[in-house]
């Protein structure tokens, strides 16, 4: 499509007005008008011809197998051509993605040229670029040429496993200095090794004294790591973990930090099962080991849908204490705004404690700490910091009573729960707490 030129408009709206007084001064003057008028008409033919008679380009889109909710990623526009003129392309997105802004390609004598798009997925599901849009300008300004070229590209949306690998990579790091063979952690665990000479430096509490009278000299017991605990991620998708963190559900940051426990369980030798519930069960899936877990609990989170129902816990985590027959770690990832929502779910919680090890883990409300701490400037602020105040006590107080039942809890900002819920999970294992 060829249409005018912002340089064509002005040329028209400025001429036509000086035209009108001109003619009004002098009845003659009329004739410089129409004179104007035919240049900027013989200009846009002029541009109109050239740009008809070019060859179109060639697109290409160059784009990642996947995008990751809240990973910037980058896709890559390919033009090729002979030769062109000042250019703007603009890539259109369809789905959970804010809007790209145009770029604008200098005149060049190169055949190819690749322009960097950057996309920001907000949820998971799927984009679509279907379209990109190409505008060239004219030799002389006046007429520009659109033309769209359908690519019909869709990625899908998944869970933030970038960000849990390069969190995951730091875990792995820390262990550099011992070596990258496989061995077996002695005397961190609860489970009977092997029994050897005692030293000086050796915990005493660890001496068999029973093997050391038959032997006539002091024998302790090593202990190796307890294997094949069954971690159980419950994660809820009610209607409050669907609200916006920086612009990202709550929902997938948390998915995040439950990915890098994932990874670290599966790492030490245990067991990973998953729980997604919200009004009722939405999925499960039984522990099991070794690191192919992994993928199939990655693909479990993308499958999870948004949901705006309330939770409810009674009916989910009853479900869930119903299906595990083995003392398990159970991660309880969700949310809570009052003492009187949080009720109901610590009934439940501390209900499902009696058998197993529940961790609750919870985002630090940043919203009201915010609100909290600003500086007040008029009574609306102060009215503002003790509404905050007041929520933020409600929610210590629903932790105490969470802790006072038995169940471990981590509140943590979004960009550091995955590291707090590892560091936690490292801790219960050390201390042989499953």
């Amino acid at each position: 499509m060829i249409h005018p030129t912002r340089r064509a408009v002005v040329a028209l709206g400025v001429a036509a007005p000086l035209a009108a007084a001109a003619a009004f001064a002098a009845s003659a003057a009329w004739l410089f008008g129409v004179a104007w008028l035919g240049v900027v008409l013989v200009g846009f033919g002029i541009d109109a011809l050239v740009l008809l008679g070019r060859r179109p380009l060639d697109v290409q889109l160059r784009h990642p197998a996947a995008l990751h909710v809240g990973e910037r990623e980058t896709v890559t526009l390919v033009l090729r051509g002979r030769r062109w003129s000042a250019t703007k392309v603009l890539l259109d997105v369809e789905g959970p993605a804010p809007p790209l802004a145009a770029v604008g390609v200098a005149a060049s004598e190169q055949t190819t040229v690749e322009l960097a798009f950057s996309v920001l997925p907000r949820r998971r599901g799927a984009i679509r670029l279907p379209c990109a849009w190409l505008r060239a300008d004219g030799p002389l300004g006046v007429a520009c040429q659109t033309r769209p070229h359908r690519l019909d590209v869709e990625l899908a949306v998944l869970p933030n496993v970038v960000a849990a690998k390069r969190q995951a990579l730091a875990f792995s790091a820390a262990d550099a200095p011992f070596g990258s063979k496989p061995q077996q952690q002695k005397g961190s665990g609860a489970e009977f090794e092997a029994l050897r000479d005692y030293a000086a430096g050796l915990d005493r509490r660890a001496i068999d004294w029973k093997h050391s009278a038959r032997h006539r000299k002091l024998l302790c017991k090593e202990f190796q790591t307890e294997r094949n605990h069954h971690v159980v991620l419950a994660l809820d998708t009610g209607r409050l973990m669907a609200e916006p963190v920086d612009g990202v559900a709550k929902i997938d940051r948390v998915c995040t930090a439950l990915l890098l426990l994932c990874y670290a369980s599966l790492k030490a030798g245990d067991r990973i099962g998953f729980c997604a519930f919200d009004a009722r069960t939405r999925l499960y899936l039984a522990p099991r080991g070794g690191m192919s877990t992994m993928a199939q609990v990655q693909r479990a989170f993308a499958d999870l849908d948004y949901s705006q129902e309330e939770t409810n816990f009674a009916l989910a985590l009853t479900e869930l204490g119903g299906q595990l027959k083995r003392r398990s770690l159970i991660v309880v990832a969700t949310d809570f705004v009052d003492t009187v929502t949080a009720e109901l779910m610590l009934r439940n919680v501390g209900h499902l404690a009696r058998r197993h090890l529940v961790l609750f883990v919870t985002p630090a409300n940043r919203a009201l700490a915010t609100q909290f701490d600003a500086e007040p400037k008029g009574l609306a602020d102060v009215a503002r910091a003790v509404v905050a105040h007041d929520l933020l006590r409600e929610r210590q107080a629903v932790l105490a009573r969470l802790q006072r039942l038995g169940i471990l809890c981590v509140e943590a900002p979004v960009e550091r729960l995955g590291v707090a819920l590892v560091n936690r999970y490292l801790g219960i294992k050390k201390r042989d707490l499953i």
